[in-house]
């Protein structure tokens, strides 16, 4: 079969009923696990493996496809709409995209979004199918020394670009990477950081984590200031909805073109570049474009740029869990088990005689990212009037979708305890103009980090750092830390021309870790230092592979910890003497306190789940919200009751089936 017979063949084979079907169901399914924090595309896959049994191969693969192919784009509704993450490639969204919502510029940044998303999702299966017979040399020139510079330049990239201050980009960078070591040591077996607790040994829920850092912390805001997540009134905004955000896209094409390649080939990188991709793509538009000062604060640029990347790096991961039984990604690793299922072996024979079927894949990518980005965009606008409804009416149900998201996985009370502890570390760290996004990342690089320096210190030792990609790669970190000082003293001195400019003016959204508050960031300092010494004193005792990545990072993160602390005095200093800049800040008493008494109520749902079990509890939480904090009327209070109660029982026990917490000496609630 020559090559063009395979394409055409491939398209034959996704368009022959009942494919098309499955596809689309793949596709309804996808947007679902996509937009709902705590979800995503792994879970996703994982839950409708089991249904490909028995299925033809053209079919399963449009199916599970169909499905993996949306998720990326439809979590831009959470990280624009709610400021929280629907998955981990959507993290940079986070800091152009929620800023635009609060601007009331959300279907904008929808529209912007979804168009960039469809073609870089196209593109990305196109680069794909042309690259095939030329990436095998360059991703086996890859070993785990280039693993671990690479890994170090996208935490650059993330600690530089998130926040004013880079000294607390790259401490929060660290105790992220530290966050990680949490758990059983692959390399020497050794029990790090569990504190006696059994369900830490596999290492911290990511997904709880994640809800708590970004989730409860926007949510709070609220709560506590009772707004909407706009900031201004719908009728002020003139930007044109869906259509402008389009217009965008196609006035910033030459960006969304490289960072589509940026997706793909960074893609390509096993186990890596999807933890990576949408930052790295982040990075080189906030670098290489002119105008970018308002990047982090707002700007269409900044979401443009990380979703063209993240929808191509769909068919970079691709590429190696195909050719090589490689999986570029952890939904990788469970395509490669679909594989399996249809009998087909990952390897040559996708790029010899099988290359049919490697392109139903690469058309199933294709079609399916058509679909589901003019599926979103026609539905982008009605999702953005979210953005003007009254805080106090979508708190209780953003607050139920984050406990239930945090419980889906292992469905322990571990996870909401990681839920609330995060929770209010995210608080406090938002509260003090510390960055969040490094942690996150920190924490998902960490391990493959470790274990890339542990087998690199193994085979290669100190010679690791003088491989030629290895160099090229850390000059490229040098001049990331370079360019990112010079920009942010370079915004410090415009800072005071731009207020002065802005007097009278609509209000301005404050970007992420963008402001400083010295009374609330010294005591974050304090605490990462104090962090920061522990983990290093008690890694001590531990032998040489499980204590060199922990005592690394804890030296790194305590130097950084320690200059973010100086930074803070300065500014405590300069408040005494009158002498702070505008852009420095103190601690509004009245919002502090009502802030302390919204997570005291995030606190309470544990304890009554102690006492009367979990599902009553998230119900009576709907309710009681909803009488003391926004003084509904009682058929308000009583229809989102019944709705929430359908919501988790079709949700959780027939869709995403759980196991509810029933205190033992209560009667099961389902029984």
């Amino acid at each position: 079969m020559t090559f063009m017979e395979a394409v055409l063949d491939g398209l034959r084979l996704v368009l022959v009923w009942p494919a098309p079907g499955y596809m689309l169901l793949g596709v309804a399914i996808g947007m679902f696990f996509g937009a709902v924090p705590g979800l995503g595309g792994l879970v996703g896959m994982a839950i409708i493996l089991p249904f490909t049994f028995g299925m033809e191969p053209n079919v399963a693969f449009a199916f599970i496809l169909g499905m993996y192919a949306v998720t990326t784009t439809a979590d831009t509704l959470s990280s624009v709409l709610l400021g929280i993450p629907g998955t981990a490639a959507s993290q940079a969204t986070i800091l152009d995209g929620y800023p635009m919502a609060q601007r009331g510029e959300a279907s904008r940044a929808l529209g912007a979004a979804y168009t960039v998303s469809m073609i870089g999702g196209v593109l990305g299966a196109v680069f794909l199918a042309a690259s095939i017979p030329l990436v095998r040399p360059i991703i086996l020139s890859f070993s785990e020394p280039e693993f671990f510079a690479l890994a170090v330049l996208g935490l650059t990239m993330v600690a530089s670009l998130s926040g004013k201050s880079i000294f607390k980009g790259t401490a929060a960078a660290c105790f992220g990477l530290m966050l990680a070591t949490i758990g059983f040591a692959e390399f020497g077996g050794v029990r790090r950081f569990w504190f006696g607790h059994n369900f830490l040994l596999e290492g911290l829920p990511i997904v709880p984590y994640v809800l708590g850092m970004f989730a409860i912390p926007e949510v709070l805001e609220l709560a506590v200031r009772n707004t909407s997540i706009s900031r201004v009134q719908r009728q002020e905004v003139e930007t044109g909805g869906i259509l402008a955000g389009m217009k965008d896209a196609a006035k910033h094409w030459w960006l969304g073109l490289r960072c589509t390649v940026i997706g793909v080939y960074i893609g390509m990188l096993p186990g890596l570049g999807g933890s990576i991709v949408d930052w790295v793509a982040y990075g080189h538009a906030a670098q290489s474009e002119k105008n970018n000062e308002n990047f982090g604060k707002g700007d269409v640029r900044g979401v443009i740029a990380p979703e063209a990347a993240n929808n191509a790096m769909k068919g970079g991961a691709l590429l190696p869990t195909i050719a090589f039984a490689i999986p570029g990604s952890a939904s990788m690793a469970i395509l490669l088990s679909a594989f399996l299922i249809q009998g087909l072996e990952p390897g040559p024979q996708m790029l010899t005689e099988k290359l049919n079927i490697t392109f139903t894949l690469v058309w199933t990518l294709v079609i399916a990212n058509v679909a589901g980005a003019v599926i979103l965009l026609l539905w982008g606008s009605q999702a953005s009037k979210i953005t003007y409804l009254q805080g106090h009416i979508i708190v209780p149900g953003i607050m139920l979708v984050v406990f239930m998201g945090a419980w889906v996985g292992n469905g322990t009370l571990g996870n909401w305890i990681v839920l609330l502890v995060f929770g209010f570390i995210g608080y406090f760290m938002k509260l003090g103009g510390w960055p969040r996004p490094p942690i996150v990342l920190g924490f998902v690089l960490g391990k493959i980090m470790e274990e890339a320096l542990n087998i690199a210190m193994q085979t290669h030792g100190t010679g690791s750092f003088t491989r030629p990609i290895v160099l090229i790669i850390m000059v490229l970190v040098i001049v990331t830390i370079i360019s990112a000082v010079r920009k942010q003293r370079k915004k410090s001195k415009l800072i005071p021309i731009v207020q002065a400019k802005e007097t009278g003016a609509a209000p301005m959204v404050s970007e992420e870790g963008g402001k400083d508050c010295p009374p609330a960031s010294w005591p974050v300092s304090v605490v990462l230092l104090g962090i920061f010494v522990y983990c290093f004193i008690e890694a001590t005792a531990w032998s040489f592979s499980p204590r060199i990545f922990p005592h690394t990072v804890a030296i790194a993160g305590f130097i950084l910890a320690g200059g973010a602390l100086i930074f803070d005095l300065k500014g405590m200093a300069a408040m005494r003497a009158g002498t702070a800049g505008p852009d420095v800040v103190g601690i509004d008493g009245a919002y502090f306190r009502k802030s302390m008494y919204y997570l005291s109520w995030m606190v309470g749902i544990f304890v009554l789940t102690l006492i009367i079990g979990q599902f009553p509890t998230l119900i009576l939480f709907i309710g009681l919200y909803l009488k003391f904090w926004g003084n509904f009327g009682w058929k308000v209070i009583l229809g989102y009751m019944v709705g929430a109660t359908i919501f988790l029982l079709v949700m959780f026990n027939e869709i995403v089936p759980v196991l509810w917490y029933e205190p033992a000496h209560l009667p099961s609630f389902f029984t």
